[in-house]
Parts: structure tokens; C-alpha cells; sequence
């Protein structure tokens, strides 16, 4: 049977997993998002604040699923939760949002024209790490997500074959199946804050990767090192950049 393809009146649903954000930037992240999605699908990752009361303020958080006990460490086994609590939902198109990530304003403005079309099923985005403060991002060897697209918008298509890969850390947010699917490589943009914060914050972070990944079997011991430059190399944001 051939999937079917709907090139106009999409429904785009959000979908993040979070975990003691009530503090950080899922405010910001939900408001954002309720400017431009249909609904936002929530799995909560047995947080100990107020992630969760947090989340039911905002009317377009439709699905809100609260674990009792934290799959933290086995990040698989939450992605793919996620992914089968948000396609029960229905959608036809589905963004894959961190806690910590907003859509740049024009790729806000543009999002439903990517969706309200019959030739692609995924689209990348360039995301941009932000680093220290909200005015710079940083770009050198271990640094340059921003140069590839990430694939963070799919049309979901009922009765494809969706799978995860088994790793612990770092597991690709949208099912690697998508990758034989038609595509398009937009030059949008995201923004990453999740590395933006005190030196000490840094440490902590760095410390967890190194404890959740010694020698770097799910991403790369050189970039967890990395984490700890005190001088990395920062470049300006521009709102209106390329």
C-alpha cells in the first residue's frame, strides 16, 4: 500500500521528553511552541520539580506522560516511548523538540508551508550550539552541528517501519528508517541553548557525560573534554543571518 501523502491542512504535533526542566528553558520553549503547533506531546522522565505542573499550563499540551521511575541512562527505551506516545495521538507531521531549542522566527513562519506538501516525509535544520550567554555560538572541530542538518520535522506515515538504535546516550531523536525516505535540507534555524550557563554548570555537565560514557562508545570523548575549554571559540549570532 502506498502511504498517503496529504499536501495541504497537515496537523503538526510537538513532541520533547524532559526531566527537571521547570527551572531552565521549557517556559520559553512551551510558549514558543504555542505560537505554531497544533498540540505539544509530553514524556516526563520522572522529574522531581515542577516539570510537569509547568507543563499543564500551556492549553496546546495535549498528552502529558509521567513515569514513576527515570529511564535516565537507557535513553533509548525513552526516545522510543516518546515516539509511540505521540503517534498514538494521530498526527500527521511531527517535531522533535528539546527543552532547551527554539525555532529561529522565520523558520517559525515557514514551518507550515514545509509540512503542507506531498513531496518530502523529513526536513533538516541547521541547529547552532549556543555557548556562555545568548549572543554567541560556538563553532570549532568538535562544535559544528550547524554545518549538517538535523532531521527534527516528519510526516508521520502510518504502517511504515520505525525503529530505534540500542544506545544509551546520544540516540537520534526521529527513527533512523526516515533515512531512505525523500527529504529536504532547509537552511532554517535552531537554537540550542543547552550549553549556555556558568563554568561550573559546564563541569557538571561534562562530568555526567564522562560518568554516563567513559570511553565514549555513544559519542566522543575528545568533544566531552572539549566542554572544558575555557576559552572556546564563540561566533556572533545574527537574527538575520543566512
Amino acid at each position: 500500500m502506498r502511504p498517503v501523502r496529504k499536501a495541504s491542512g497537515n496537523r503538526l504535533t510537538a513532541m520533547m521528553q524532559v526531566r527537571n526542566e521547570a527551572d531552565r528553558y521549557l517556559e520559553t520553549v512551551l510558549r514558543e511552541l504555542s505560537e505554531f503547533v497544533d498540540d505539544i506531546v509530553v514524556v516526563d522522565d520522572a522529574s522531581s520539580d515542577g516539570t510537569p505542573d509547568l507543563c499543564r499550563r500551556f492549553k496546546k499540551v495535549s498528552n502529558l506522560v509521567i513515569l514513576s521511575e527515570s529511564l535516565f541512562g537507557r535513553e533509548w527505551m525513552l526516545r522510543s516511548l516518546l515516539w509511540k506516545v505521540a503517534v498514538s495521538t494521530d498526527p500527521d507531521w511531527l517535531l522533535a523538540v528539546d527543552a532547551d531549542e527554539v525555532y529561529e522566527d522565520r523558520a517559525k513562519e515557514r514551518l507550515r508551508g514545509l509540512i503542507d506538501q506531498d513531496r518530502y516525509d523529513w526536513v533538516g535544520f541547521r541547529m547552532f550550539d549556543f555557548w556562555g550567554g545568548m549572543t554567541h555560538y560556538r563553532e570549532d572541530e568538535h562544535w559544528n552541528l550547524h554545518r549538517r542538518h538535523m532531521v527534527t520535522l516528519v510526516r508521520f506515515l502510518p504502517g511504515y517501519h520505525y525503529f530505534f538504535p540500542k544506545m544509551d546516550l546520544h540516540v537520534p531523536r526521529i527513527p533512523l528508517s526516515y533515512r531512505v525516505l525523500p527529504g529536504y535540507r532547509s537552511e532554517l534555524r535552531i537554537k540550542h541553548f543547552g550549553w549556555v550557563g556558568s563554568p561550573e554548570q559546564l563541569r557538571r555537565k561534562y562530568e555526567r557525560y564522562v560518568a554516563l560514557d567513559p570511553e565514549g562508545r555513544f559519542g566522543n570523548a575528545d568533544q566531552y573534554r572539549s566542554i572544558l575549554d575555557p576559552n572556546p571559540r564563540l561566533v556572533e549570532w545574527k537574527e538575520d543571518g543566512p
